[in-house]
């Protein structure tokens, strides 16, 4: 209670209500593999985690942070960049929200151009061939008068006579001088303001362009802080491919002008950039702990890793283990790899048994993006694993319909074909096992047909079951962190009966529990029925809630037989 200790009104605020529960976003997904470039999800030599990454509201986004869709050239030779079309399909078939974890194998390297001058160099911020490209240095300038120059910032070049004319610097004093020491002229005609720009293009061929940069670490724009190896900004960090290099001791503006822009001027080229060896179970898992501090994640998947046969298993092993962890409220979406027949996908299937986990095939023949009229170079179609596109529908269906609604029967956007066209007695073999098949339906076309998770558990045979029960436990964990420290008695425990009570009401009401009643639907019970004295005595409040959910209709059964004209029904 307040306290009152001396004569007066005073008004309070008081609550009559029970508290809310806000049900939580279950569309969000991550990626987690090889990339064009992009920052690594690898913990540091101190083992703190990672950079941690940015979320993703479409290709573009993805496009400007890991690169585009250029296959990758791995140790052992190239392949396609599975993980890249798996965001494009994601995004394709619904998908909103995306965080992508990046993931390097051996030998991953970061390209270099050979010294502009002792201790300067340009680089490449991260690893991977994408980052053998070129840096072309650009001079530009501005015609203005000897007085207009007490306007120019610190550190500003200043040339006079043309483009082989003398430089000057602004230094401390705010006076123009050459290097060997003697102020402009004020007399002086021809002069102009001196910046350079970076234009850099990366492997892909895309360039980016670093303007109006200062060469003395005075101007507001120095090219040592704009194209710094660690920018300070988050926006650079992500995005800024390439950086330079520079001593401890900064070089003179006119000594690095003279190495950046020399007589015979030519792009500097960046070599030894290297993807290396393809990502292992090892290093998947990195990136998996990264993606761990990142709460509002609700659906995870690596696409492109089941194309190995020697990291397959090892992936999804973690793939699973990361989402069956405490309170992590997650599935995985796994992919079998590039099937021929029934049996392979069997075989994938074998060695797993999750609640937290559901597999798809076959894999998704789709356009190929990067494919032209008369390139013999690059094939017309690719065959894509399922689980980008899955990711999308699931993402699709949460939005347009709930995550109570089971992700099947829903149309795959961008899919051309199978690559293993399933009839009906093939999946009659795979759907009782737990693999759920894409299948292609004259007059409705590409869809997925199957929603089982890879559980032996009877109770969580279903995809949707499994996500509603995450949205469900994550919605109360986070909407009744209130009550934590609260006095644990009666009035504690009726707000908790009528929060959750509320929210599930909501649920009923929305199609997502079954019954005619909210009494058939759910109920909660937090009283001396769920706590005894022990309980009490260790500070745990026990609240028991049962809910009735909703279950897809997978084998909808007509019966129909003969009748007579007089026979009643």
């Amino acid at each position: 209670m307040p306290e009152y200790l001396a004569p007066g009104v005073f008004v309070e605020e008081v609550s009559f209500r029970a508290k809310s529960i806000e049900g939580v976003s279950t569309s969000t997904t991550a990626f987690v593999g090889p990339t064009r470039r992009g920052p690594v999800a690898r913990p540091d030599a101190q083992g703190h985690p990672g950079p941690v990454p940015e979320v993703l509201t479409s290709f573009l986004d993805f496009q400007r942070i890991y690169g585009g869709l250029e296959d990758l050239a791995f140790t052992g030779g190239t392949r396609t960049n599975y993980l890249a079309h798996a965001v494009r399909a994601y995004f394709d078939n619904g998908g909103a929200r995306l965080f992508v974890a990046r993931v390097t194998g051996a030998g991953a390297a970061t390209a270099q151009s050979g010294d502009v001058m002792a201790g300067v160099r340009f680089v490449c911020r991260t690893p991977g061939s994408c980052g053998n490209g070129r840096v072309d240095i650009v001079v530009n300038t501005q015609p203005v008068t000897v007085g207009a120059l007490s306007r120019a910032p610190a550190g500003s070049i200043a040339r006079v006579g043309g483009a082989t004319g003398t430089l000057f610097v602004r230094g401390t004093d705010g006076v123009f001088k050459d290097g060997g020491g003697t102020a402009i002229a004020n007399t002086a005609t021809g002069v102009e303001l001196v910046t350079v720009t970076a234009l850099t293009t990366d492997g892909d061929g895309i360039v980016k362009s670093y303007d109006q940069m200062g060469l003395d670490p005075a101007h507001p724009r120095y090219i040592g802080a704009v194209m710094a190896p660690n920018p300070s900004r988050r926006s650079d960090q992500l995005e800024q491919t390439f950086a330079i290099v520079l001593p401890a001791t900064r070089p003179g503006a006119l000594d690095l002008f003279a190495a950046l822009v020399p007589a015979a001027p030519a792009p500097f080229t960046l070599s030894g950039g290297s993807d290396g060896a393809a990502p292992t179970a090892t290093e998947y898992g990195e990136g998996l702990d990264v993606l761990s501090g990142l709460e509002d994640i609700s659906i995870v998947a690596a696409p492109g890793s089941s194309a190995d046969d020697a990291t397959r298993q090892g992936v999804h092993d973690r793939l699973i283990s990361h989402c069956e962890r405490r309170r992590a409220y997650r599935i995985a979406v796994l992919d079998t790899r590039q099937v021929s027949t029934v049996g392979e996908a069997r075989d994938d299937r074998a060695p797993l048994d999750s609640t937290h986990a559901a597999l798809y095939t076959p894999w998704i023949i789709s356009e190929n993006p990067l494919f032209k009229p008369g390139d013999t170079t690059r094939p017309r179609e690719l065959a894509l694993p399922p689980s980008g596109a899955v990711c999308g529908v699931y993402a699709r269906t949460d939005i347009n319909r709930g995550v109570f609604k089971a992700p099947a029967n829903e149309v795959v956007r961008g899919a051309l074909r199978y690559d293993l066209e399933i009839n009906f007695a093939q999946q009659e073999t795979l759907n009782p096992i737990g693999i759920n098949c894409l299948r292609f339906f004259p007059n409705r076309g590409n869809r997925v047909w199957g929603a089982r998770t890879i559980s032996s558990d009877p109770e969580w045979k279903y995809v949707n079951v499994r996500r509603y029960f995450n949205y469900l436990e994550r919605s109360i964990d986070i909407g009744t962190q209130w009550a934590v420290f609260e006095p644990n008695g009666d009035k504690l425990w009726a707000n908790i009966r009528q929060a959750v009570s509320d929210f599930l009401v909501n649920e009923w009401r929305s199609g997502a529990l079954l019954g005619t009643s909210t009494r058939e639907a759910f109920f909660v019970r937090c009283d001396r029925s769920t706590m005894d004295q022990n309980d009490l005595d260790n500070g745990r409040l026990i609240c028991l809630i049962g809910v009735a959910v909703v279950k897809p209709a997978e084998f909808v059964i007509f019966r129909i037989g003969q009748k007579t004209a007089d026979a009643r029904s």
